[in-house]
């Protein structure tokens, strides 16, 4: 039985890697889906062809995360396309690495527009248009927790943040059965950060499992914390991180 049948959903950064694994997966349970996009619309339209094939309903929404009138846009058009939005995923994200002694101010303030602004700007506008028992989800980062080599001060700052304003939500949240939680995944085998990269054996030194997950392991998670039997967990930030912070 699809488990989000009836329900709408909004996956920020969706036209590939873990974002358009979470879409088709989410689709997958039942829920029509709308997706945004940056700069890759044949990628995101390719995204929601696959899952209309596959019979289920999705449309693409261009908007760039660092431009906040896009983001709250967005969330505008997918309401205005599904009636409500029933469950929000905040996935995209910039990864930002350098030192902070040449760390440039506008790529400070690009990684904080991409992976702080952008979820404060989806949530407030989601909440608009969404009912009693919600889901709100973040894709964050196990950098939060753990950052074992040089160069992601400004990269765990962000992912840090979003931890903080999970816990902060929920309580917030709490009166109108929303939950609001945030996945925090170690490294995962995507066109971005392939598990046969460069930085790789430098990576899998550090997991117990010794393997990157699978974008489909991201998405599972994230269909379980949408769907009904998730309902009494919110304010978590959840490791799927092979041990990384182990």
């Amino acid at each position: 039985m699809a488990t989000l049948a009836g329900k709408s959903a909004i996956v920020t950064g969706a036209s590939r890697g873990i974002g358009a694994a979470i879409a088709k997966r989410l689709a997958k349970e039942g829920a029509a889906v709308a997706i945004t996009y940056s700069s890759s619309p044949d990628r995101a339209q390719a995204v929601v062809d696959g899952i209309v094939k596959d019979g289920g309903k999705a449309i693409a929404i261009k908007a760039d995360a660092a431009d906040q009138a896009a983001v709250r846009e967005a969330v505008q058009k997918a309401a205005k396309e599904f009636g409500k939005i029933d469950i929000l995923v905040n996935n995209a994200g910039v990864l930002a690495l350098g030192t902070i002694a040449d760390y440039p101010a506008d790529d400070f303030e690009r990684a904080l527009s991409i992976n702080v602004k952008s979820v404060f700007t989806a949530v407030q506008e989601a909440l608009r248009h969404m009912p009693d028992g919600g889901r709100i989800i973040t894709i964050g980062s196990v950098n939060s927790e753990r950052m074992p080599f040089q160069g992601g001060s400004i990269y765990a700052l962000t992912k840090g943040a979003v931890a903080s304003f999970t816990k902060g939500l929920a309580r917030d949240l709490g009166e109108r059965k929303i939950t609001v939680n945030n996945i925090q995944p170690g490294p995962v085998d995507t066109e971005a950060n392939p598990a046969s990269g460069a930085f790789a054996e430098v990576m899998l030194g550090l997991l117990a499992m010794k393997r990157y997950a699978h974008a489909d392991e991201i998405a599972a998670m994230t269909a379980y914390l949408a769907g009904p039997e998730a309902g009494y967990i919110t304010g978590a930030s959840l490791l799927i991180d092979g041990g990384f912070a182990a």
